[in-house]
C-alpha cells in the first residue's frame, strides 16, 4: 500500500509539530534554568537588560497574569491537572488537525509552552517567569519563554481562523 500525497503531507506536518514542541520546551527549561543557577538573581531582583527591559526573577503560583495564586497543596494540583488536561486536549486537536501546516505549529507552540510551565509547577510548585517589559509608567507582567511560545501559538491560531479558505 503506497502512501497519498495527503498522508505525506500530513506525517510532514505531526512531525514539524513535534519537533516544535520539543524546541519550545527545550528553549523554555534552558532559559529557566539559567536564570535560576547562571545570573545570581534572588527573588525579585532586577538585571536591567535594556532601558525597557530587565530579568526578574518571580514564581508565579497561579495561572495567566498572576491570576488564582494557588499556595495550598490541593490549589497546586488541581492547577497541574488543568494544565495536563488542556495539553491533553491540545495534542489530540493537533492530532486531528495536522493537515493544516499553521493550525499545527500554532498548537505545537501551545503545547510546548505548557509543558514548560507544567514541569515548573510539578518540579517547583510554581512558574518560574523572569522577562518584564516596562516603559515609563507602563509596566506589563513578568513571563517567560513559555509564555511568549502560549500567545504566538494563540495568535497563529486566530489568524488561521479568520482568513479565507481556498475553495
Amino acid at each position: 500500500m503506497t502512501a497519498t500525497s495527503s498522508d505525506l503531507r500530513t506525517r510532514r506536518t505531526r512531525l514539524a509539530a513535534l519537533a516544535v514542541i520539543l524546541l519550545t520546551f527545550i528553549a523554555d527549561q534552558t532559559s529557566k534554568y539559567w536564570v535560576l543557577n547562571h545570573t545570581g538573581l534572588p527573588n525579585g531582583d532586577r538585571i536591567s537588560i535594556l532601558p525597557v527591559f530587565d530579568f526578574v526573577l518571580t514564581w508565579n503560583m497561579g495561572i495567566s497574569y498572576g491570576l488564582f495564586q494557588q499556595h495550598e497543596a490541593l490549589g497546586r494540583w488541581l492547577l497541574i491537572g488543568l494544565t495536563a488536561l488542556a495539553t491533553v486536549l491540545l495534542a489530540v486537536w493537533l492530532w486531528r488537525s495536522s493537515d493544516r501546516l499553521i493550525a499545527s505549529l500554532a498548537l505545537a507552540l501551545i503545547i510546548g509552552g505548557a509543558l514548560g510551565n507544567l514541569v515548573d509547577r510539578v518540579v517547583f510548585g510554581g512558574v518560574v517567569d523572569f522577562l518584564y517589559l516596562h516603559y515609563g509608567s507602563f509596566s506589563w507582567y513578568v513571563f517567560n519563554l513559555a509564555d511568549c511560545a502560549i500567545v504566538a501559538g494563540v495568535g497563529a491560531l486566530l489568524y488561521e481562523s479568520l482568513r479565507p479558505r481556498p475553495q
